[in-house]
């Protein structure tokens, strides 16, 4: 068979979105944060919005994602992604504007500008990267560190007399009225993977349908920050995780009847 053949488009299996740059990724091996950059790539590039997108990520482990989505970027301080969106959006109301931000950003620093800017309904996409703990500064406890888990600030594991309990922070969004759109999704699987990039693509229409807030959880794994392999990080994740921080969609507007919000 001639090569020509073997490549012609009814033959691709996959293709790397052209919205992803050809940088390599500095993310840990295993860490879900590549997997999701590709599935935001291939949403903005399927939509044809790449020159219509605002990207904006805060401190973190997101920091450097404009080295990878080739689109607009802005970076914000620490927790502060929500407000400079809500900006950025109010001035270019036709752009697609969102947020990238990990849970010691966004639960921790950030609860204020999230909870505010989603009570407000700023069309804004948010991707929220849960992976119950600060990954980029040392491992400490994060607002989603479970209940027993041990990390650089809680060495015999979260206590609940001393530390609280970890925060269900899309649970809390999923209930202010601007949010059209509330999931929890994550990316170790396949079918996972699958199940994440159709709820991304949703998140990004209902910004183009002016539709309000659109809040996407992934629930991650950080094997860095937990001592563990890249394999075992993710059966963690599942025993652990899911039961705490079940996944599916929390809200969804277009399913709900008026009669729901009275």
């Amino acid at each position: 068979m001639d090569v020509k053949d073997i490549i012609k488009p009814e033959n691709l299996v996959y293709q790397k979105s052209h919205v992803l740059t050809d940088n390599v990724m500095h993310y840990c091996p295993g860490c879900s944060h590549g997997v999701i950059h590709k599935l935001v790539a291939e949403v903005i590039e399927e939509l044809n919005i790449q020159d219509k997108t605002i990207g904006v990520s805060p401190v973190g482990c997101s920091v450097l994602a404009y080295n990878y989505i080739d689109i607009d970027w802005i970076e914000a301080a620490h927790g502060r992604a929500p407000a400079i969106a809500t900006g950025v959006v109010r001035v270019n109301p036709d752009k697609y504007v969102f947020t990238y931000q990990g849970d010691g950003d966004l639960a921790s620093i950030g609860a204020g500008e999230i909870l505010h800017a989603c009570n407000r309904g700023e069309n804004i996409v948010v991707i929220f990267v849960n992976n119950a703990i600060y990954g980029m500064t040392g491992g400490q406890m994060a607002p989603t560190t479970l209940v027993g888990q041990k990390t650089a600030t809680t060495p015999y594991g979260r206590d609940v007399n001393l530390n609280g309990y970890p925060m269900k922070i899309t649970e809390l969004i999923a209930q202010l009225p601007g949010t059209s759109y509330v999931t929890r999704q994550s990316v170790q699987t396949p079918a996972a993977v699958r199940k994440c990039k159709k709820a991304i693509l949703k998140a990004f229409e209902n910004v183009g349908n002016k539709k309000g807030t659109s809040f996407v959880e992934v629930v991650s794994t950080c094997n860095s920050g937990w001592k563990v392999d890249a394999v075992e990080a993710n059966c963690w994740m599942e025993k652990n995780m899911f039961p705490y921080y079940p996944l599916g969609d929390m809200k969804d507007s277009e399913k709900e009847s008026p009669e729901s919000f009275k």
